[in-house]
């Protein structure tokens, strides 16, 4: 694969809220910033077992992207930084964007 190929990003996100409604507005907000950018939910605050390592997240979020770029791009987009500010005010988390494998 060469540089220039894009590659699947995946942005994982483990999410406690701290505020349920006044975290509700975000919910939407979020879900059209990402499709507007060709993002799609692959898990959203589903089930979580803990299996290894001691980790106990809240509420696990993974959205896909097509590119590293893209994901990039709907983060820092105006849409998504309104969102974000409900966000932040209304939980704790993490986040981080990760490539996907290449293909075989």
């Amino acid at each position: 694969m060469t540089r220039k190929e894009a590659m699947t990003t995946y942005v994982i996100a483990d999410i406690t809220v701290t505020n349920p409604d006044g975290y509700a507005p975000y919910r939407p907000l979020a879900a059209k910033s990402i499709a507007d950018f060709g993002g799609r939910y692959l898990a959203r605050g589903g089930a979580v077992e803990p299996v290894e390592g001691g980790w106990h997240p809240g509420r696990i979020v993974i959205i896909e992207f097509p590119s590293m770029e893209i994901a990039r791009r709907w983060y820092a987009s105006p849409d998504y930084q309104a969102a974000l500010k409900i966000r932040m005010a209304n939980s704790t988390g993490r986040v981080i964007f990760t490539e996907g494998a290449p293909s075989a």
